[in-house]
């Protein structure tokens, strides 16, 4: 068997082109995820972290090819793998009209950040980046536009420090938020819309939706799925601008497709999970080899761009990003609070 493999140049070429720099990202993962699992950390702040004590392994000898390959089609598996999360009977339930307060704080969100990134002179690269990985969901969110933006000297820069930033924030809204429902004295419902539509990473609005109650963390899981869904749309909608000025000279020349692989994927899955066509067993496995994957490809990300870089990006980018968490917060907690009085 091995002679055939060998003889077809599959496993022995993967091995010898990108095998390596992918596994020492699958250990940098695995190490992570021990991380928090025994000691509550959050397993994508572990991830990146661990990869940037790893960068030099990025820079140059055998395992630098398979952490481009990890960082760059890695991530996008993951992400077209989170569709299978997503069903339209589930939004249904919520109701349109914090559906449509959900959505709005997403599209609010995005619009505030490219309008703050200009009022404290930033590119619109990174306004595009943190307003969509603060309105969507977190890291998974910043790596998928990531993946369809144009690319300057800045960008896994920015990357970096977008998916770190976002993750602390996350974590300290995950303790700080449901102290807020208790002293605002919310309801489950209002809670768990209010927890699921501001807080970025899926696992952390887990966390806190079921510290208040498990009806709150069921509708804080519902909403925040729903800020999934918008994933692909957006997505999209950039992929489209950015190829429109690729045409007109904006971007290195080859023009990006209109529709990303892994976009359809999204969609694809998403569909037919909608339609019930996935079993819950397969949905699940399904979400835990996404779950993985970003996991993996965050730590390679994390291998390729340096500390120093890091501490370059400069106050202003603090700025925004925390300025975009508070946006949302006050923008769904204020919708929320219209439609209940």
């Amino acid at each position: 068997m091995v002679s055939s493999i060998a003889a077809a140049g599959g496993l022995p070429k993967f091995l010898s082109g990108v095998g390596h720099g992918f596994l020492v990202s699958v250990v940098v993962a695995i190490a992570a995820q021990f991380l928090s699992e025994h000691y509550g950390a959050p397993a994508m702040l572990m991830a990146l972290l661990l990869g940037i004590a790893f960068h030099f392994l990025a820079e140059e000898g055998v395992c630098k090819p398979g952490i481009e390959f990890t960082a760059r089609t890695v991530l996008r598996f993951g992400v077209a793998l989170l569709g299978a999360r997503i069903s339209v009977e589930l939004m249904i339930g919520l109701g349109p009209q914090l559906i449509a307060v959900v959505i709005a704080g997403v599209i609010a969100t995005i619009l505030f950040g490219l309008l703050g990134a200009r009022f404290l002179r930033r590119g619109w690269r990174f306004g595009l980046l943190t307003g969509g990985s603060v309105a969507i969901c977190g890291a998974s969110a910043a790596m998928a536009i990531s993946a369809v933006l144009p690319k300057n000297e800045h960008s896994e820069r920015n990357l970096i420090f977008t998916v770190l930033s976002v993750t602390v924030l996350s974590t300290v809204a995950m303790i700080v938020y449901p102290i807020l429902t208790e002293t605002f004295d919310f309801d489950h419902e209002i809670s768990g819309v209010f927890l699921g539509g501001t807080i970025h990473d899926v696992a952390q609005v887990v966390g806190a939706g079921f510290s208040v109650s498990d009806q709150t963390g069921e509708v804080a899981t519902l909403v925040k799925l729903i800020r999934v869904a918008m994933l692909a749309p957006v997505v999209l909608v950039i992929s489209i601008l950015v190829r429109r000025h690729a045409g007109n000279g904006l971007a290195d020349g080859k023009r990006p497709p209109i529709l990303p692989l892994f976009v359809v994927g999204f969609l694809a899955f998403a569909t037919l999970n909608s339609l019930g066509l996935i079993p819950p067993a397969v949905s699940a496995a399904m979400a835990s080899l996404s779950r993985w994957a970003l996991l993996i490809s965050i730590a390679a990300v994390g291998m390729k761009t340096s500390l120093k870089r890091i501490l370059d990006v400069g106050g202003q980018a603090i700025i925004l990003i925390v300025a975009e968490t508070v946006f949302i917060a006050l923008f769904v907690l204020t919708g929320v609070a219209l439609l209940h009085h």
